[in-house]
């Protein structure tokens, strides 16, 4: 990884500026939406790119639950759920 030597104060908000050279680098415009993950003691901040959450495609995508997923994985679930049957109940 590598450090730019910027460093930036949480606000009483708990915000803090991206300096204008890296959004730019970056290419994050204001209203980019940003995804935030944690790694152990490290936040880490990522473009949300719009794809698939399991192939990461980012071609042909629909929403199911507030999740991207694109038709090919969306046929291949599909098929996994025909293909299964349901659990029987136990009988006592």
């Amino acid at each position: 990884m590598k450090s730019t030597g910027v460093t930036r104060k949480i606000d009483s908000l708990g915000r803090f500026v991206i300096p204008k050279e890296l959004r730019e680098k970056m290419e994050l415009p204001q209203g980019t939406p940003v995804e935030i993950y944690v790694d152990g003691n490290r936040i880490i901040l990522k473009k949300d790119l719009p794809a698939c959450c399991f192939c990461e495609s980012e071609e042909d995508l629909l929403i199911f639950k507030e999740q991207k997923v694109c038709r090919r994985c969306a046929a291949e679930l599909g098929k996994i759920c025909q293909e299964r049957k349901p659990a029987k109940k136990a009988t006592r």
